[in-house]
């Protein structure tokens, strides 16, 4: 099984991948004590923490803060821990797209996948277990590298994390090499309209191509501080009466946050009707929005307390990790989470529900979390409470995908074994 990164003041770790009868002495965001029993990848029981005997293979989660694993709804794996290579100087969305451009002729099938490959088993250790990643469509004569590359990286890291990919689709990229894309594997149709010369037509195009094969999409839209760009509401009339075995995705939706509430409420009804997940990408929006407005500077952030009052589906994400679009990032859904607590004035329970059960509903997967029937993708971290895991990003964290063990972060003081005696502990140090 491949090693998972080192943590930040800890030994490098790496997990066995056996199956978990149950967790012992965890604490729930409500304070509660239990013992989770799984069985098959899902939650079979949640009970009183009891001192019942133990099976060698259960885990001792005293000290810890048991959660819904966080998902990644919107990643760039091809681009990720490009920036040292890069080293573009700080700029608006703009600059960044130029300098990525000016990259791409240097990359490889090999190089792609080699960072795709490292950070993917950073969200891993940061306890995500499944993501959606974007991929480019690249220009010149080999367009498909980054999807072949990343193809490979989803084959070689099934057994640990699930990962779906979007065809990012430039506008001066054919319909032709969109097709091959999907032949190759991908998930979804994606894009980005409102940043072409015709964002309705370019719209069109991308639906109808996604609606052709019978698969979703799920689009960059409105990445701009502009009330008048309103390509998000075009989308949704458009999309309204699709069948929801076609999902569609919504990204950035920056301009939402400068819109009068009149027009507001007007737009989010009919993302609501056409059933849209929004994703709210704070981090990177954050860093590339409003450099133009040195006064009263915008929150470069969709209008998330509008959408989730509104009972639309929302989901946050990391967005692009240390590359020309964001030179910041850990790869850590406590980071997203804060942000939306700082920046978007989300409860702390709000915050980390749009980067867990928000996340897996927008990106179609099954429901998780410490409920009978959930599927048994968790996150252990060494936490009192939710508000303290969030400030604190503490290091130890235990990460169950489907019931298996899949990644153990621990730092140098945490040296106490995770379960009762010492026939095996559940994880080893990495070479």
């Amino acid at each position: 099984m491949p090693d998972t990164p080192p943590t930040r003041s800890g030994a490098l770790r790496r997990a066995d991948g056996l199956a978990v009868p149950a967790l012992r002495n965890a604490r729930l965001p409500d304070g509660r004590l239990v013992d989770v029993d799984l069985a098959d990848g899902v939650i079979s029981a949640v009970t009183p923490a009891t001192a019942a005997p133990y099976d060698d293979r259960d885990l001792d989660l005293t000290g810890h803060l048991l959660l819904t694993a966080p998902a990644e709804p919107h990643a760039h794996l091809d681009k990720a821990l490009t920036y040292d290579e890069i080293r573009s100087p700080p700029g608006d969305l703009d600059a960044a797209i130029r300098a990525w451009d000016d990259h791409t002729p240097h990359l490889t099938v090999d190089n792609i996948a080699e960072r795709a490959h490292r950070a993917a088993l950073r969200l891993l250790a940061n306890g995500t277990t499944a993501v959606r990643s974007h991929v480019n469509l690249l220009r010149g004569d080999d367009p498909l590298r980054g999807v072949r590359a990343l193809v490979a990286v989803r084959e070689e890291l099934a057994e640990l994390i699930d990962i779906q990919l979007v065809a990012l689709t430039p506008y001066v990229v054919g319909d032709d090499v969109l097709h091959q894309a999907i032949d190759l594997g991908v998930d979804f149709v994606g894009g980005h309209p409102h940043q072409t010369p015709d964002p309705s037509g370019n719209l069109a195009r991308l639906l109808a191509v996604a609606h052709a094969r019978g698969i979703g999409a799920d689009l960059h839209t409105d990445e701009r501080l502009d009330p008048t760009m309103l390509t998000l509401e075009e989308l949704a009339n458009t999309v309204r009466d699709w069948p929801r075995a076609l999902p569609v995705t919504a990204g950035h939706c920056v301009s939402l946050g400068m819109l009068e509430p009149e027009s507001l409420a007007r737009v989010i009804a009919s993302v609501r009707a056409a059933n849209i997940g929004i994703v709210a990408l704070p981090i990177t929006n954050l860093y590339l929005q409003g450099r133009d407005r040195p006064a009263a500077t915008p929150r470069g952030i969709t209008a998330v307390r509008a959408l989730l009052d509104a009972g639309v589906r929302l989901a946050a994400g990391a967005d692009n990790v240390r590359d020309p679009y964001n030179p910041m990032g850990r790869s850590d859904a406590m980071e997203t989470a804060m942000l939306l607590v700082t920046a978007a004035h989300l409860t702390p329970t709000e915050a980390y529900h749009a980067v867990s059960t928000g996340a897996r509903d927008v990106m179609g997967l099954p429901a998780a979390g410490v409920e009978v029937g959930a599927r048994a993708d968790l996150l252990a971290i060494r936490a009192a409470n939710l508000d303290e895991a969030m400030a604190d990003a503490p290091a130890d964290r235990i990460v169950l995908r489907r019931g298996k063990l899949v990644s153990v972060s621990r730092t140098e003081r945490s040296t106490a074994p995770l379960v009762p005696g010492s026939r095996r502990a559940p994880a080893r140090t990495g070479s």
